[in-house]
């Protein structure tokens, strides 16, 4: 019987995927969990916000001046949203640029979407 489960829920998540039901890629759990984490603190929601309003980059100097944080604590908050994937680091010379990662944050949306009835 343990075989049989190993290789049906594989199988079913294989035909959902084929099928086209699914268009974002389901996450596997360390993942989830990891976005999941990053996404438990006020700030860090805060300053997605913000991405989500500016619709372009922003630098770690815009977040400071528009969330009124310290250095130190938007770098370790930009810190956790990198290493979650939900931010993109771009070199442009001595500075870094984020972008928010619209893929991943569709995909964390489409596997939580995936424990609903």
């Amino acid at each position: 019987m343990f075989l049989c489960i190993n290789v049906f829920i594989p199988l079913c998540l294989l035909m959902i995927v084929s099928h086209g039901l699914s268009s974002a890629k389901i996450m596997d759990n360390k993942k989830i969990e990891k976005i999941s984490r990053a996404l438990s603190d006020a700030s860090r929601i805060a300053i997605l916000q913000e991405f989500k309003k500016k619709k372009d980059c922003l630098y770690c100097a815009e977040i400071n001046d528009l969330l009124d944080m310290t250095q130190p604590s938007v770098s370790h908050h930009i810190k956790q949203l990198v290493d979650a994937d939900l931010l993109l680091p771009k070199k442009e010379g001595r500075n870094l640029k984020y972008v928010l990662n619209q893929q991943v944050l569709n995909d964390y949306i489409a596997s939580l979407n995936e424990l609903k009835d």
